[in-house]
């Protein structure tokens, strides 16, 4: 067992490094800016260690990479585009993704390295699971992003009602209502920047429009991508297919909510049956049922 022993010790190690150059890289832009100021105001005797750290982020980014791209897993077009579905914007979060995906199925064997009963079977089958851990968070983000910018939408249009109908033009309209959201929707914010950015590389409005369509993949924004299709086509003012819009999409929220509500007796059946009856059976009838029992001289 000794080889054993001392692979599961250097398994241990690498892992452990893996996870510190992981946590570096998973840093925040915001506490990197604030790192930079502070080292902007501090002395110059400071400023050599801070560019030593640079040095060695840059590094790890490197060695990340050259992992990847050895082992083979090289983020393509379309998990990019599942990386921008979840909100995930930064290569270096990317690379952590990556990082995740070689690391956690290591630490999986190490783990079950430790457990006293099947071991065998716990070092063949936890990896495994490890390795779609990364996959199944990453879905999950998509979905939870998807459903905050559906909650986004109709607020958004009613502001973008407001600003258009104030005199704004649809670019600057949508600019304001992205300032107006960044606290409550954010997700939402983040696409109409980007609209906002793609428009000024160039990119026509109708396909950046189309793009955060087949990002969030939702039919509201769809709807809304096919109306400013026909407004520029037909001529037709955006105040008022604005205006329509908003009430369209505040009677499908009406209509998903009675939906969700109807549904609600029906999914109370399952904990009733299962849960409640067999309680209040036992509470009704248990008393009554010893008594008997004791009268028969059961």
């Amino acid at each position: 067992m000794n080889w054993l022993f001392y692979t599961t010790v250097t398994m241990t190690g690498f892992c452990a490094i893996g996870l510190v150059a992981a946590a570096w890289l998973s840093r925040s832009s915001r506490v990197v800016t604030r790192r930079a100021m502070t080292v902007l105001n501090a002395s110059h005797a400071v400023r050599p260690e801070r560019r030593t750290k640079t040095v060695f982020q840059q590094q790890m980014l490197a060695l990340v990479s050259w992992l990847r791209d050895t082992l083979g897993l090289s983020v393509g077009a379309k998990q990019i585009a599942r990386f921008e579905q979840a909100g995930v914007m930064k290569s270096a979060d990317r690379d952590l993704f990556v990082v995740s995906r070689i690391l956690a199925p290591l630490l999986a064997i190490v783990v079950g390295s430790f457990i006293p009963w099947n071991r065998p079977l716990f070092m063949m089958s936890l990896p495994g699971f490890a390795y779609i851990a990364p996959e199944f968070v990453l879905t999950r983000m998509i979905k939870r992003r998807r459903e905050r910018i559906r909650l986004g939408v109709p607020d958004a249009v009613d502001l973008l009602v407001i600003c258009v109908d104030a005199g704004l033009g649809l670019d600057q309209a949508m600019l304001r209502v992205a300032q107006e959201l960044g606290k409550r929707h954010p997700d939402l914010q983040q696409e109409f920047l980007r609209i906002n950015r793609e428009q000024r590389a160039g990119k026509q409005r109708l396909d950046a429009w189309q793009s955060m369509a087949e990002r969030s993949q939702l039919v509201e924004v769809d709807g809304f991508v096919n109306m400013l299709q026909q407004t520029d086509r037909f001529g037709t003012p955006i105040a008022r297919a604005l205006a329509e819009y908003s009430d369209l999409i505040r009677q499908k929220r009406r209509q998903r909510a009675e939906e969700l509500a109807a549904k609600t007796t029906v999914k109370i059946i399952f904990p009733l049956v299962l849960c409640i009856f067999p309680s209040l059976f036992i509470v009704l009838l248990g008393p009554p049922g010893i008594k008997v029992s004791n009268g028969l001289g059961f």
